[in-house]
């Protein structure tokens, strides 16, 4: 039980980071200015990174010898377990920073507490995935309050982002039976105890912004159980079309 479930754990780590990461790539070549057409895909080059780093150990885990590959391409839709944030569809520029600047904020918190992980595994990729956080945060946050503070156009924006993403913010924080389990033995930190300074930091920058923070809402979840919205299936009939046509198919 203890091996299948931190197997599941890393799965739901490693698919947040890689849909992200498939998220954020997708807006190379349609960033508003060139420094974020470079600073984007770089930002999913980190994520993508970790979740190879996460597939990795998941198949040791898992012992039934499937690579990283294989999670990444070769699942349906409701195999994968990442939340429903990550994988919110790149409405605008400023649901795209809101969106990196919660999960990013999260991930610091996480990765900070998973460096007394009983796994080498994870307190090597909590050191490397700290300090990237820590660029993703100032990056995103500062455009947060940009745009939060800047035009009456992009203030809109900023605020019919906050309004739309405050659903999704709950599931960050409620841990599957399987984190559970990886928290009492000491595998992974616990999301429940992130959340108060979660909301600080959040609330620090949004009064910069001159946005309200959002108010307690019914919480939209279903992604650690594989239960997604069509936003999802579009995202990996792209991401996983070559090794779809071309199975097996090598560089």
């Amino acid at each position: 039980m203890g091996c299948a479930a931190f197997a599941r754990a890393l799965l739901e780590l490693a698919d947040d980071h890689l849909i992200l990461g498939h998220r954020l790539s997708e807006c190379c070549g349609h960033a508003p200015i060139l420094e974020e057409d470079l600073a984007m895909p770089n930002l999913a080059l980190d994520l993508i990174g970790r979740a190879r780093e996460l597939y990795s150990r998941a198949g040791e885990v898992e012992g039934l010898g499937r690579s990283e590959d294989e999670f990444a391409y070769l699942r349906s839709e409701r195999e994968f377990l990442n939340c429903l944030l990550v994988e919110r569809p790149n409405r605008d520029f400023a649901h795209i920073m809101l969106r990196q600047f919660y999960f990013s904020n999260f991930m610091e918190l996480y990765w900070l507490r998973a460096a007394d992980s009983r796994d080498a595994t994870v307190r090597g990729a909590a050191a490397k995935s700290v300090n990237e956080m820590k660029y993703h945060i100032r990056h995103s946050g500062e455009w947060i309050v940009r745009l939060g503070d800047g035009t009456g156009e992009s203030a809109r924006r900023a605020a019919e982002a906050v309004g739309e993403l405050q659903f999704y913010i709950d599931e960050l924080f409620i841990p599957s039976a399987s984190a559970e389990i990886c928290f009492e033995t000491g595998l992974l930190p616990d999301r429940r105890s992130m959340r108060e300074e979660w909301d600080q930091r959040v609330e620090r920058v949004f009064t910069m912004a001159k946005l309200d923070f959002p108010e307690p809402v019914p919480a939209l979840t279903g992604g650690r159980t594989g239960r997604h919205d069509e936003c999802l299936g579009h995202l990996l009939a792209e991401m996983q079309h070559l090794q779809r046509v071309y199975p097996g198919a090598e560089w």
